[in-house]
This record gives structure tokens, C-alpha cells and sequence, in this order.
């Protein structure tokens, strides 16, 4: 347990945005309604995960720049791009765009890695280059360096016929990304489950996102079992031991919460039907890269306080993400939101505002 606790001062909760393949208008226009909501009830920030070829927001940042149009105060992050995706030029371009949009709200977590079935992807995304990308981190350093404001081109001014007409400013070419915006590069966010990318994060001067996502690293405990908690903890102190910032480095865990104060006993069967579903995953590590994930957390915000309280990675840190279910429906949301920002955030410490 930290030497001295962390009271939370940031709340915030995450968003996968499913749609109907045969209506995705209505699925995002219900995600832009929860964040609108999530603003109105106080929190701190919303963010948004991103899906490729399935039905979920393939566009996080497009709908984040119509969220910064109906809403004025909350931040709004993404959780996470996954840079495999992208092309780090292009998407500093709109990163920067739609923080200005948004008055300097902006969020962006990224992480590293091929894409998910890249086999099966590949030609579709790199039909030239499938054999040549690199997927590491070096990825993530071009976007960091362009956000930044590090030169993109050695070339800036004007030439031809541009030249010889004096055109007006807005002509000119640039050697850094267009638009800039001030204070993008500090809000930058790593989101990873591991010692190295923790280790990363802090030495390139990121945030770090933690989830309900570990990497089982180091030897089991007796019985074979992990702690997800402590492998969490350790790898916050991993990523706060080697950020400028140490302990005041910024950290968010994004756990899967579901209170359920006000909640019918409908809804309350149904949530925990999902938990106890997906409870077996959580006992052991999974497949080749040995992922741990997190328990969801089920029950009145009394009982899911007392559990965080106990848990050595919420300990760590002074912000969160709570990570709403993958497939409840609308009104299971507004609910669900509506006890964290009135019983749960309380419960926890933090006041809407007080940042």
C-alpha cells in the first residue's frame, strides 16, 4: 500500500459504442447521448475505445470531434488507437484538429502492436508494405514527435509560382504538422499491460493507462496463482520510476464497474449474469501472451468502494476510467452512470468539480 493515499480526483468512465449493422446511426448517436449525460452528471472525462471491422466505433476520434460540439467541460480520450492502424503523419493532423475543436479537451491513449487478425487484414490495410511495417514502438515515437511540433519535412516556405506571387501566410508549407495544438503532446496517453510498456511510457514522458488487462509477468505465486492487483501496482511504480514527473506522473486505471444502487432486479440479474460469465477467464493467465484480466465489479457502491479501497493498484492512483459492459443497453448505462457519479465517485473521494 502507498505510503500516503490518493485521493480520487478524476472520474471518468469508457465507452465501446456498439451499433446495429442495419441502423449505426442510432448506436452513435446513443454514444454521444452518454457522453453528453456523463458531462451533466459531472465527470471528468469520457473516452472511447476503437474497433476495426466490427460493430463498434471504427472512427473514435471523428466522433469524439461531434462530442466536442455538444459538450463544453469534459474531456474526452481515446482508449486506445491502435497505432497498427494508422499512419502516426495523419493522425497527429486530426488529433490536433479536433483538440482545438474541443478547446483543449482531448485525450489521445494509444498502444502498440500488428493489428488484430493481421493475417487476415493485411492486404486490405498494407497490400505493399504487409512484410515491411513495423508495429513497435518506434510508431508510437513518430506520433509523439509530431504532436509535439518536431519537424515533419526539411523543407518550409514557398516556391514557384506561389513565391513570385507573395501569397498570403495560410499558402505556405510548413516543415512541423498543421494545426498545432499547445499542450496535445503532455495529454498523450499509453495505454499497456506490461513492465516494458509501462517502463516506455514513463521514459517517453506519456500518461499510462492501466485496464482490467494485465501481462502475467514474473513467477507464480503458490498454487500457480497471479495477483492482479500487485502485478497493476508494480507496474505503476515501473512507469512513475522512470517519468520525469515520478510520483506525480499521470496513471488511470480503467476497471469494469457496475453499481447497482438504483438499479432494477432485472438489471441487477442481468449484471451479475455477465460478471459470473466472464469470472472463469480471471483465474489463470490466457493464451500465449499470458493475460490476466481483472474481475468485474458487481454490487451496491458501499461494497465496490470497499473492494477498491482494498485494491493495491486503485491505490496507486488518483484518477480513473471505469469501463462500461460491452452489451447492455441504453437505459442500463444512464443507470449505471448515474450511481458511480452519485454513490460511487463519493464514496471514493471525489467531488464533481473539484479538479
Amino acid at each position: 500500500m502507498p505510503s500516503t493515499p490518493r485521493p480520487l480526483r478524476r472520474l471518468g468512465f469508457l465507452t465501446i459504442g456498439l451499433f446495429d449493422g442495419a441502423d449505426p446511426a442510432k448506436g452513435h448517436e446513443s454514444t454521444l447521448e452518454i457522453i453528453e449525460l456523463g458531462e451533466r452528471l459531472g465527470f471528468d472525462s469520457a473516452w472511447v475505445r476503437h474497433r476495426h471491422l466490427q460493430y463498434g466505433i471504427s472512427s473514435p476520434v471523428a466522433v469524439l470531434a461531434a462530442a466536442s460540439q455538444r459538450t463544453s467541460r469534459i474531456e474526452l480520450g481515446t482508449a486506445v488507437i491502435p497505432l497498427g492502424w494508422e499512419n502516426p503523419l495523419r493522425l497527429a493532423e486530426d488529433l490536433a484538429t479536433v483538440d482545438l475543436l474541443s478547446g483543449g479537451r482531448l485525450n489521445p491513449g494509444v498502444s502498440v502492436g500488428p493489428p488484430m487478425h493481421y493475417e487476415q487484414v493485411r492486404e486490405a490495410l498494407y497490400p505493399d508494405t504487409a512484410d515491411s511495417e513495423d508495429f513497435g514502438y518506434e510508431r508510437v515515437r513518430r506520433l509523439l514527435d509530431f504532436v509535439r511540433g518536431k519537424p515533419a519535412t526539411d523543407f518550409s516556405g514557398v516556391e514557384g509560382f506561389e513565391a513570385a506571387r507573395r501569397q498570403p501566410q495560410n499558402e505556405y508549407t510548413s516543415d512541423v504538422v498543421q494545426p498545432h495544438s499547445a499542450g496535445l503532446g503532455r495529454r498523450l496517453w499509453y495505454g499497456g499491460g506490461s513492465l516494458g510498456s509501462a517502463r516506455w511510457a514513463g521514459e517517453h514522458r506519456m500518461n499510462f493507462l492501466t485496464s482490467s488487462v494485465v501481462k502475467a509477468e514474473g513467477p507464480d505465486t503458490a498454487g500457480g496463482a497471479h495477483d492482479f492487483a500487485e502485478i497493476q501496482r508494480s507496474q505503476i511504480a515501473e512507469f512513475r520510476a522512470h517519468h520525469p514527473d515520478g510520483e506525480a506522473a499521470r496513471v488511470s486505471q480503467g476497471l469494469v464497474v457496475i453499481p447497482t444502487d438504483s438499479a432494477t432486479p432485472e438489471q441487477r440479474a442481468k449484471y451479475e449474469a455477465y460478471a459470473a460469465k466472464r469470472l472463469p477467464r480471471t483465474t489463470a493467465p490466457q493464451g500465449p501472451a499470458r493475460l490476466l484480466f481483472a474481475p468485474d465489479l458487481v454490487g451496491t457502491s458501499a461494497e465496490i468502494a470497499e473492494r477498491l479501497h482494498a485494491h493495491a493498484g486503485f491505490r496507486e492512483v488518483d484518477e480513473v476510467a471505469f469501463a462500461l459492459p460491452f452489451t447492455f443497453e441504453h437505459e442500463d448505462y444512464v443507470q449505471i452512470l448515474t450511481d458511480i457519479a452519485t454513490h460511487l465517485g463519493p464514496a471514493l473521494g471525489w467531488r464533481p468539480g473539484a479538479v
